[in-house]
């Protein structure tokens, strides 16, 4: 019923997570726990899903993407304001975050697009309507403002272009035009503090108390860790509080200080196992649509794990992106098991 090439490593990424969040707060351990067994539970469910209706009806994967978008508009008006952002819909005694949803939103309906359309992407106007898809959630997103989901969204975006044939010419255009968009959110977008993080990727050393703290403290984490860690409970920058965001964007070096670089070198091939798995089911997958899923659900998880796991070592700048399967958070929990699932629903058939 379930593919052990894409479930052991989940369940590997979860069982390191627990045993990190257990370390810094058990009631962060609890609730993970459940959100683990909601998510994973999707597992069973998908299994038994019936992919052709996706194939036969356009609608469908356009209805989820539009019900999405609603939800963001939703959020925009309705969410308060949590750690400087719009980014939670509140629900009771729960969080949930809609860009997580935009992030398989996306990759459903850009899928079911270029199953269809990638023959003739060659042409500009088959270009449009996949980068509206990609900008309407984007802007939204921004607007909270989560830059880091945005750039998931690109990534997810962007990925899709490049494999499916698109021209040389038209990529080199692409990226002068995101070169040129890039520049226009750094001049009238981006707010001080992302600007002093980005700045502080090419000067480590500027403002160690300020924007280069967090990552000075990741850099510190992983440094004293030695080959086999402090053990359990007896990492000092993680106890101390040194150490920002443990639970979420630094658990990758919260794992490491107790643990050790062996443990974390570990962590990044069970990481690249997982990935594989995904890429090689989509390979051997028959119908166009069932690829570009897996292809989307790889090039998401990739971009998640370069992004956060760069910037615990100062690689990339600290833009708030979840280790997949292993950072603290229910929402990234419940549509990366969900994505998941919907790839091992596609790996029974191959």
């Amino acid at each position: 019923m379930v593919s052990p090439k894409l479930f052991i490593p989940a369940l590997l990424l979860a069982a390191a997570s627990l045993l990190a969040l257990s370390s810094i707060s058990i009631s962060l351990f609890w609730n993970q726990l459940a959100w683990y067994a909601l998510g994973f539970s999707f597992f069973v469910f998908f299994y038994f899903l019936d992919w052709r209706p996706f194939v036969s009806y356009p609608w469908i994967a356009k209805g989820i993407y539009g019900a999405t978008i609603l939800v963001l508009i939703a959020t925009f008006f309705l969410a308060p304001t949590i750690r400087g952002t719009r980014s939670w819909l509140v629900l009771g005694p729960f969080q949930f975050q809609p860009a997580e949803l935009a992030k398989a939103a996306l990759i459903i309906v850009l899928a079911q697009y270029f199953a269809r359309g990638h023959v003739g992407i060659a042409k500009l106007q088959n270009l449009i309507l996949p980068a509206f898809y990609f900008a309407v959630p984007a802007v939204l997103i921004l607007l909270q403002p989560d830059m880091g989901s945005v750039l998931i969204l690109f990534g997810i975006w962007f990925g899709f272009l490049l494999v499916s044939g698109l021209p040389t010419r038209r990529l080199i255009a692409f990226l002068l035009l995101f070169a040129v968009g890039g520049a226009v959110l750094w001049a009238g977008f981006l707010k001080t503090y992302q600007r002093d993080r980005i700045i502080g990727l090419f000067s480590p050393e500027r403002d160690p108390l300020g924007a280069n703290y967090n990552v000075i403290q990741s850099k510190i984490a992983i440094g004293s860790a030695g080959f086999f860690g402090k053990g359990y409970g007896q990492g000092s920058q993680v106890q101390l509080g040194f150490l920002p965001e443990a639970p979420t964007d630094f658990i990758f070096s919260a794992f490491i200080e107790e643990w050790g670089i062996v443990s974390g070198l570990f962590i990044i091939g069970i990481v690249m196992y997982l990935i594989w798995n995904i890429l090689a089911t989509g390979m051997k997958a028959e119908k166009n649509f069932e690829k570009f899923i897996c292809l989307g659900v790889a090039i998401m998880f990739s971009v998640h794990f370069l992004i956060n796991a760069g910037s615990t070592l100062g690689l990339v700048p600290v833009i708030g992106v979840t280790f997949p399967f292993l950072s603290y958070g229910g929402s990234s929990i419940l549509i990366n098991s969900l994505l998941l699932a919907i790839v091992n629903s596609i790996a029974k058939r191959v």
